[in-house]
């Protein structure tokens, strides 16, 4: 039976794919903590752990009357960004897919309520939470990657019902899977004519305090386990317009658990802010006894 091995609440920000000239431009002479952050979860994490496939719950790919998982068998090319073409440009990306995992979760959407669909058209476009992910925790490395998109007419329901599709997925499957939810906490740009003051990582620049404050909040909750508390706060949290309605979260806590997901995280680098959003790495660990192993509060 399959298993999820390690999971993440990760960030794609685009600034680090950019030279280090220029994030040191950007940030004053400092290095962004994201990066070192990143260079230590390949070393710790997915050099370690024994896996087959990464699964990333990519917060840019939006989709519309349905969920979509990759199931192509490679995907190869050179990706630019058509957010940001001047900074992530023909950057040169190949792995391997996974079409029966893909297959298998798109299989567990009726039954997990929802609409699920594996995709291998070649042509289908690639965003770049996968790819800049990729570029660090896979290049170079022969492991399965296939990515999930974010319906953007669902709702934390919809999410969670996706969660359980892949939960029961890789519990059908001889998989051994890492998942990376991959998007901000909080995320509000500042309007154009104002974001250049604000490119700093220093989180002073998140665009309010409420914002900072209840990301703090939920950052504790992942310390301490407390994903139930995550999950029945949610209402609260859109508030600050979490990043993709915070889908890539309640897809992972889903899959992992839901209620149950007990899993203390692990922060990698700082709490840093990118022209207002938020932007933070935080690992989770397969408890001894699970993911929904029983809490000591």
């Amino acid at each position: 039976m399959g298993e999820v091995v390690g999971a993440g609440l990760l960030s794609h920000v685009p600034t680090i794919m950019a030279p280090l000239e220029e994030r040191l431009a950007l940030n004053g002479g400092k290095e962004i903590s994201l990066v070192p952050a990143l260079h230590r979860l390949r070393a710790e994490k997915f050099e370690q752990l024994d896996y087959d496939t990464v699964i990333v719950l990519d917060s840019h790919w939006f989709t519309t009357v349905e969920f979509i998982v990759t199931s192509q068998d490679l995907r190869a090319g050179l990706f630019t960004a058509e957010e940001l073409p001047r900074g992530m440009c023909r950057i040169p990306y190949e792995w391997k897919g996974d079409r029966e995992l893909a297959e298998a979760i798109a299989a567990e959407g009726e039954p997990a309520g929802t609409w699920i669909t594996a995709i291998d058209d070649p042509y289908l476009p690639l965003y770049y939470p996968s790819i800049n992910l990729w570029s660090y925790l896979g290049k170079g490395m022969d492991k399965q990657w296939i990515s999930i998109s974010v319906c953007q007419t669902g709702e934390t329901d919809d999410f969670l019902r996706v969660g359980r599709a892949i939960r029961a997925a890789i519990e059908k499957t001889d998989r051994k899977v890492i998942i990376i939810a991959t998007g901000s906490m909080s995320h509000t740009f500042y309007k154009l004519k104002e974001l250049r003051k604000h490119e700093s990582s220093d989180p002073s620049h998140i665009i309010t305090q409420k914002a900072r404050d209840m990301d703090h909040e939920r950052l504790e909750w992942f310390f301490e386990g407390r994903h139930d508390r995550v999950l029945e706060t949610m209402p609260e949290f859109l508030a600050v317009r979490p990043e993709g309605m915070f889908a890539h979260y309640l897809m992972m806590a889903a899959a992992l658990g839901e209620d149950d997901f007990s899993a203390p995280g692990v922060q990698y680098g700082d709490y840093e802010n990118a022209i207002g959003t938020s932007q933070v790495h935080v690992w989770f660990d397969r408890p001894e006894a699970g993911w929904t192993a029983p809490r000591t509060t």
